[in-house]
């Protein structure tokens, strides 16, 4: 499609001349995300300031009918920020302040492009804690996460984005600008406008203030790597742990190929992998009171013992432990720099992560691709790495599909689902049959007509081209 003259006109005498890109350099810049090798380059570039320039912008849109997509720091794994029907690539980067951090009530307001590590650290700084923290935490903006509803490793202990919020400054389609809840925790007026918010992959409106809840910071930690021989006893180990009564801040699950990739990819980390381990668990406990944490550290060894692992490393000092989570936390990028891949993001319920471990190997014979699996254990969210490797064109793009499907319905037989934190977006779109009806996806339909019913936002994300 092509956006007409008059309207990039109207666009820069909102935005300025600086704010408003038509070159192909920085349409293609901004037409991926790390979704595969994905890029579909928007016809126009804007980069507001705040929610009052994005509402001009998307009145003209709703009025002219041109497919905008917010488009956040691009970390994203399903392709929720490409622009795949052209259109305006709606750049957030310039929302990027704390606007408040509330000590008295323990809330901070932000804007959706700031980093979610920076947030993190600034909270810290006033002795308080917000615990969604995903691999990508480095880059990641805090607006991506909430339209992905993001998790990461703490996301057992302490839930995942939806967790957290509890208002948003939204911008709808037609340009109105609505707050969608209030500063409370509690709230039960209405429908809940902010949790349908929350993970609806900028399909619904453009998040421009976000109001957090927070915790009081811990702190202590104890952090140990277990090296199982048997990668089946350490997706068991996890519901046996917490079957003991205790529940970790984290409980991370790695494949050896994950760590062997990520050691050789990462400098400065240093852990000694024998031959015979096949995949590890990072475990960590959290708190106040550092004998109440070696106390679990105790109990949680005494569960392992049951299992066939080798000498557990405790983490003695901060350096070894921000080693381990560097690691941890490098797996993604080591994968894809070892060979061309597609990650899926199943989650189960935690007791059946054996069998679903074992059915993807199973299906990877079958269709014959290898899969390097990671991620959040503890909650039940495997990252399913599928690896390219020497697969023939022709056999990477028609039976890996065939896999992925297969991969897919197994998660939902036993009871889990298609995506625990990375989204629908893109490429999970017509996946969306095995989870849920005809009727589920039709009121889904049916919101997203209300809210937007010219579709001009994000267009052709989430749901099936065919239903």
């Amino acid at each position: 499609m092509s956006i007409p003259t008059e309207l990039i006109n109207k666009f820069t005498a909102i935005l300025g001349e600086s704010y408003v890109f038509t070159d192909l350099e920085t349409r293609n810049h901004y037409g991926h995300d790390e979704t595969e090798d994905y890029v579909f380059p928007p016809n126009v570039v804007l980069k507001p300031a705040n929610a009052l320039e994005i509402s001009q912008i998307l009145q003209l849109a709703n009025e002219f009918k041109i497919p905008v997509t917010p488009i956040g720091a691009r970390t994203g794994l399903s392709g929720g920020a490409l622009c795949i029907y052209e259109g305006i690539g709606l750049s957030m980067e310039r929302l990027n302040k704390i606007i408040e951090i509330d000590e008295r009530n323990l809330q901070v307001i932000t804007e959706p492009a700031v980093i979610t590590q920076v947030l993190r650290e600034a909270v810290a700084e006033k002795g308080l804690f917000y615990p969604v923290d995903p691999s990508s935490q480095g880059s990641c903006w805090i607006g991506g996460n909430v339209a992905e509803n993001s998790g990461g490793a703490r996301a057992v202990k302490y839930g995942v984005t939806k967790d957290y919020v509890l208002n948003l400054e939204v911008v709808l389609p037609n340009g109105e600008i609505i707050w969608t809840g209030a500063n409370t925790l509690k709230n039960s007026t209405g429908y809940n406008l902010t949790q349908l918010m929350v993970g609806s992959e900028g399909t619904l409106g453009v998040i421009t203030k976000i109001v957090l809840k927070l915790l009081p910071k811990n702190s202590h930690n104890v952090l140990m790597l277990v090296p199982f021989f048997n990668a089946s006893q350490a997706c068991e180990a996890v519901s046996a742990i917490f079957r003991a009564g205790i529940v970790p801040s984290a409980l991370e699950f790695m494949e050896r190929d994950a760590i062997d990739w990520t050691l050789k990819h990462v400098d400065g980390i240093s852990v000694t992998i024998q031959p015979n381990h096949q995949a590890h668990l990072l475990i960590e406990v959290d708190g106040n009171y550092p004998e109440i944490l070696f106390s679990e550290a105790e109990k949680i060894t005494t569960v392992l013992e049951q299992f066939e692992i080798d000498e557990i490393l405790f983490a003695d000092t901060e350096d070894q432990k921000n080693a381990l989570w560097k690691m941890r936390r490098s797996v993604a990028e080591a994968v894809k720099s070892n060979s061309i891949y597609k990650e899926e993001d199943t989650v189960v319920p935690r007791y059946v992560l054996p069998e679903l471990l074992n059915g993807i190997k199973k299906i990877g014979a079958k269709y014959g691709f290898k899969s390097v699996c990671y991620g959040h254990a503890g909650d039940g969210n495997l990252h399913v790495n599928i690896i390219k490797g020497d697969m023939s064109d022709a056999n990477w793009k028609t039976e890996v599909p065939k896999g992925i499907r297969e991969i897919f319905e197994l998660t939902v037989a036993l009871k889990g689902t298609l995506s625990g934190e990375h989204g629908i977006g893109y490429v999970q779109k017509n996946f969306m049959d095995i989870a849920f009806t005809k009727t589920h996806i039709e009121l889904m339909e049916r919101i997203k007509y209300v809210f937007d019913p010219n579709n001009i936002l994000n267009p052709g994300k989430i749901f099936p081209d065919e239903v």
